[in-house]
């Protein structure tokens, strides 16, 4: 699975040229989309709604939950979604799963223009249009670093350093958070720091699952060492919470989505003495990497198997209206856009400076999701202190091999 990332890691403001859309209004089918709930996701789902005539079906899902909800959705014959906009990890079950479509006959017709780099293919179909990139960077305030007499950290060795020093002047009690919920979010972290850490995921040309060493043992002491300095309740912590802290004035050092910066950025929610003094910068690197400890990603949208051709059609050309100029202008602060119309402001800093480090694409493997849900789901009672990290490690391993299993990755 390819997406041709080589302009995220040199200029962002040389991303893809933008495609007008071939007809809007639509005069005939459905468009019923299922996604995220963000802001920039409800700018393109509101805009690609709009792009509907008179007595076009619109609906549209916007749930945290949609990852959950997918694969069921897009099943039955018609699928309930014509649309499902997916990330890196989300568009693999539906492609192992045969519910989405390639995309070439659409483009061909209705989007000729649309730039190589928004095309996202597999086995040489094009099956995804990637319309943002996103990552998870280092969100810091400049004023309180400035209290307590110490620089922008680099590297997660740093962090700690910082997060101590605040806690020792006592700044703040809890100056640290990440998004650490129980699940797909803790999962993600541990897959970041890894990364970071040089490891790698599964053992060369197999499923067989390689996590269950010293690698992974360094990755949980670094997550333990951090989120000392969280909120006890740290492991319900997902982008809304963590930004509400944030925005709170509540924390000093924290590590979220570059999608986040648009709104951390913002008039609302927070005080000038917040905004004034957040900085997005690079994800660290750490244990004496070279590499951010961060995943690069993509957001796009998908076209589902089981609708008709009109419905597909309909929906293909509203989303295309959706991730247009018009959109993008209007919504500079919402995300890294994949498009000539996006000018990268301050809320792009810290993506920008995690690609350019060289932070790697999330795995696109068919049984990463497998690995992803046992580390979120096995990695909270280490993090409680309710067992070794070792044992975590262990069970991580063991539910992993199960699903594996159960899928016919492993026999």
């Amino acid at each position: 699975m390819t997406l041709r990332l080589g302009a995220l890691s040199t200029a962002f403001a040389a991303l893809a040229a933008t495609t007008a859309i071939a007809s809007c209004p639509i005069e005939s089918g459905s468009i019923r989309v299922l996604s995220n709930e963000f802001g920039a996701l409800r700018a393109v789902n509101a805009a690609a709604a709009d792009c509907a005539g008179e007595g076009v079906e619109v609906v549209l899902n916007q749930t945290t939950e949609h990852r959950d909800l997918q694969v069921a959705a897009l099943t039955p014959n018609p699928a309930e979604y014509t649309s499902a906009v997916v990330a890196n990890s989300s568009i693999v079950p539906l492609m192992n799963e045969g519910l989405i479509r390639p995309l070439d006959d659409l483009i061909a017709e209705y989007a000729p223009d649309l730039p190589k780099l928004n095309q996202v293919s597999v086995g040489g179909n094009v099956m995804a249009i990637a319309f943002m990139a996103n990552a998870q960077h280092l969100y810091v305030r400049t004023d309180i670093l400035e209290q307590v007499g110490k620089e922008i950290p680099t590297t997660y060795e740093e962090v700690l350093d910082v997060l101590a020093a605040i806690e020792e002047a006592g700044i703040m009690e809890h100056p640290f958070a990440m998004n650490t919920k129980t699940g797909w979010n803790l999962g993600e972290e541990f897959i970041n720091m890894y990364l970071g850490h040089g490891g790698e995921f599964f053992k060369p040309g197999t499923a067989e699952v390689a996590i269950n060493n010293e690698t992974g043992l360094k990755t949980l002491e670094m997550l333990a060492a951090l989120n000392a300095y969280a909120n006890p309740d740290f492991l319900t912590f997902d982008s809304n919470a963590t930004q509400a802290l944030w925005e709170s004035g509540e924390l000093a050092v924290a590590y979220m989505w570059g999608s986040r910066g648009g709104g951390m950025l913002d008039d609302e929610g927070s005080t000038p003495e917040v905004v004034n003094n957040t900085k997005l910068v690079a994800a660290p690197t750490v244990d004496g990497g070279s590499l951010p400890a961060s995943t690069l990603w993509w957001d796009g949208f998908t076209i589902a198997k089981n609708i008709s051709d009109k419905d597909a059609a309909a929906t293909f050309q509203a989303m295309v209206h959706g991730i247009g100029p018009a959109t993008v202008e209007a919504n500079q602060s919402e995300a890294v856009w994949l498009s000539s119309a996006y000018q990268p402001g301050p809320q792009a800093e810290g993506v920008s400076a995690t690609a350019q480090a060289g932070a790697k694409p999330y795995p696109m493997l068919p049984y990463m999701g497998l690995l992803h849900t046992a580390l979120g789901n096995e990695l909270s009672a280490f993090l409680q202190g309710q067992e070794s990290a070792e044992q975590a490690l262990a069970d991580v391993e063991a539910a992993y091999t199960e699903a594996a299993r159960e899928q016919g990755f492993l026999q």
